[in-house]
């Protein structure tokens, strides 16, 4: 067989914005690869399935210090959540016909030295292997660690989640529901709104057309605030926090692209309020829940208990494309690049 072209996205430049296509990633086809005679040297050879966009990727893109997560590293290829298929191996715990899940790099083929950083999927459940990198992966952990840790949820209760129509945000509406809450959701969209009211949010809402600030008085104020966007919402959200409310600051996509920062102004209601913020960062969580949510979330799915939405892009060439309309609230569910059929 001869070599096929091994497409890269390529980390080219950092952004002052929103990323541009083209400028800050680049898509690099002038690679080849033999797929059947290219030295493994003990490793394994993987066809690379699908990708996960996700906003938190603009962040590794400002090669900064101190942050959760490493930087890019500019001239060699992005990387994020993905599900692959091994095609050959030389590895004893790796066969051919495998599935792995895993951060790994834009790029069609990648050869692992050993199985570290990606892990071999069972998929018991049968779902769609795209689902991995969406509700049954890092988005849907990061929902279902962070509400079991830090919601305190009472039956009753009333919680309210930005963006709600996202993978993360879908999946607390759901968690939330199970769980006899009283669900408001925001949403950038009419159509993200009728999603919203499929998944069983009580008070959904468009906050391009409609004040979070009045949304969330009328309703009698929160118990609990899941944020994934900061600004403006976020103060609103204090505003109508009642007393002891838990707020769990999963994203703050409102500050990403932009260098002025809101500068919250109810924040001091932190203090009389006896107000508990907690941090969701999934790494710290997972060790702690993955057997759990393995154990529970794929089965929910299968089941049709857990809706899950997808905004599925074809080709590597495009995923510059998909993270920008995700950053810009363009995509319509969780946003994954099919790179190759299964």
């Amino acid at each position: 067989m001869a070599p096929v072209k091994n497409g890269r996205l390529i980390f080219n430049e950092v952004p002052e914005g929103y990323p541009v296509p083209g400028k800050t990633t680049v898509y690099d086809d002038t690679q080849t690869i033999d797929v059947e005679n290219v030295p493994l040297n003990g490793g394994f050879l993987v066809k690379v399935l699908v990708l996960s966009i996700d906003p938190y990727m603009r962040g590794r893109m400002k090669l900064s210090e101190g942050s959760y997560i490493n930087s890019f590293k500019l001239g060699e290829p992005v990387s994020n959540f993905g599900v692959g298929v091994v095609l050959r191996s030389e590895n004893s715990d790796v066969k051919a016909g495998d599935h792995v899940y895993g951060v790994i790099s834009f790029e069609e083929y990648i050869i692992f030295p050993k199985l570290e950083g990606v892990e071999i999927l069972t998929n018991d459940a049968n779902i769609p292997w795209s689902y991995y990198v969406g509700v049954a992966g890092m988005p849907g952990m990061t929902s279902y660690a962070g509400w079991k840790e830090f919601s305190k949820a009472k039956k009753g209760e009333t919680v309210f989640v930005s963006t709600g129509a996202g993978p993360v945000g879908a999946t607390v509406v759901q968690l939330a529901k199970r769980d006899g809450l009283k669900v408001i959701a925001s949403a950038g969209s009419d159509a993200k709104v009728e999603f919203l009211k499929e998944i069983g949010v009580d008070v959904p809402f468009n906050y391009k057309t409609t004040s979070t600030k009045d949304i969330l008085t009328k309703e009698g104020g929160i118990d609990v605030y899941w944020d994934n966007v900061g600004g403006e919402v976020l103060d609103a959200a204090l505003d109508a926090a009642h007393t002891q409310a838990r707020f769990i600051e999963c994203g703050m996509i409102t500050g990403y692209n932009d260098s002025e920062k809101f500068a919250i102004k109810n924040i001091f209601s932190v203090i009389p309020k006896a107000i508990t913020i907690s941090g969701c960062a999934v790494y710290l969580l997972a060790p702690k829940y993955t057997a759990e949510f393995r154990r529970e979330v794929p089965a929910l799915i299968a089941s049709g208990e857990l809706k899950v939405l997808e905004h599925r892009t074809e080709g590597l060439e495009k995923a510059g494309h998909a993270l920008v309309d995700v950053l810009t609230g363009k995509n319509h569910g969780k946003s994954v690049v099919i790179v190759a059929d299964s």
